[in-house]
């Protein structure tokens, strides 16, 4: 079993014990769902920079990266930067993370909250839209096509924006579809934990232009965005790179600056 099979079935334990709990009754009733969303995609389109910032504290490749900071801090710094949006890691077990977190920032922020979580059930978008999310992440390493097909299309009925992740051009096949508004391809091999964005290069050609491109994992210079910016990418997805520091928000604001200063300039980094 390797480490993406032990978080799926400590997400299904954890999921049983939570609905439990939380009744859907209670997630509806909540201020947030009835909140409208952000489009995340929007933003992206318009943006020259295209920086997703994440707050993440731990992974399971690099075990801590940052537990000092409170996400508030964080994501007043990115929205600040100049971001034009955020990823909020919620796994508590492998991440560090909480749907608190996911609170938290909605409550100190008004840009588009992308609820970066392993999700393979509907109740989990109750959740996202009951605390604040306006985009959920769907991983196609981990669902069928038809769970893609119906996560996407219910997360469509309750105003939230979906964000698919592949890793390889397999799981890019099985999972194009009309109920999808950005598609990410992570640049993370899951087998061997190596970083490439090679991954993203070669992909693009194959993902259909209705879609906005994402890049994610290992993007941590201006020059591995300038090199994907000309395959069609108008999001990068950025996170240890910026929680890695003592203040987030001061070195996405720096990197946008220098991302920016690149692009108006023409220059080589």
């Amino acid at each position: 079993m390797n480490i993406l099979d032990k978080i799926i079935a400590d997400k299904h334990k954890e999921l049983t014990l939570k609905k439990q709990v939380v009744p859907i009754s209670q997630l509806e009733k909540t201020i947030l769902f009835g909140r409208s969303t952000i489009s995340l995609a929007k933003k992206l389109k318009s943006s020259p920079s295209g920086i997703i910032a994440e707050h993440k504290r731990r992974s399971p490749s690099k075990t801590i990266i940052n537990q000092k900071l409170d996400v508030e801090q964080v994501a007043k710094g990115y929205e600040n930067a100049g971001v034009c949006g955020m990823s909020v890691l919620t796994d508590g077990k492998y991440f560090g993370g909480s749907l608190e977190d996911l609170l938290y920032a909605r409550a100190s922020v008004t840009i588009p909250l992308l609820r970066k979580e392993f999700i393979i059930d509907e109740y989990q978008l109750l959740e996202a839209k009951a605390h604040g999310a306006d985009v959920i992440l769907l991983i196609a390493a981990v669902l069928s096509r038809k769970e893609i097909k119906q996560l996407s299309q219910f997360a469509q009925t309750l105003g939230l924006e979906v964000l698919l992740e592949v890793h390889n051009e397999k799981e890019l096949e099985k999972s194009i579809m009309p109920s999808l508004d950005l598609l990410g391809v992570n640049n993370r091999n899951l087998k061997t934990f190596e970083v490439s964005t090679d991954i993203s290069k070669k992909l693009s050609e194959k993902i259909p232009s209705e879609f906005v491109k994402v890049s994610e994992s290992g993007i941590s210079s201006v020059k591995a965005i300038k090199d994907l910016q000309p395959f069609g990418y108008k999001g990068f997805l950025i996170g240890e790179n910026f929680m890695k520091t003592d203040n987030p928000g001061k070195a996405a604001a720096a990197f946008i600056q220098l991302l920016n200063s690149a692009q108006s300039d023409k220059i080589t980094l």
